[in-house]
């Protein structure tokens, strides 16, 4: 089957194995965005234990799953901790940062707000 086009680097139609698509790297952050389209984004990310997004803002939801370890995200300068299978919102224009407690890996999905037609 051939690549669709919103699907990034990744073949449709096939299971993916998370833990080979992006792989911890001492002292660093790795990053692999899956796909990017106008409506959104799927990146996954690796953290080493203690490496950090600094605080920022998107102009769109951010919604974040934590797929290994944990990690600790402020929100609005609330802290909150996650662990593997956790779901956190990060609202439109609202400051967050990312701190990984430990090695990590987390889902990234971002959505562009879309304009009436």
């Amino acid at each position: 089957m051939d690549k669709h086009p919103d699907s990034g680097s990744l073949a449709p139609a096939t299971a993916h194995s998370i833990s080979e698509l992006v792989t911890v790297q001492p002292g660093a952050i790795v990053s692999r965005t899956l796909t990017q389209t106008p409506v959104g984004t799927l990146t996954l990310f690796a953290f080493a234990a203690n490496q950090a997004l600094s605080e920022h803002s998107a102009p769109f939801d951010a919604f974040v799953q934590v797929l290994a370890g944990r990690a600790e995200i402020t929100i609005d300068a609330k802290t909150i901790g996650a662990e593997a299978g956790s779901l956190i919102v990060m609202p439109a224009n609202i400051p967050h940062a990312v701190r990984a407690a430990t090695d990590m890996k987390m889902l990234l999905t971002m959505f562009r707000p879309q304009t009436p037609a």
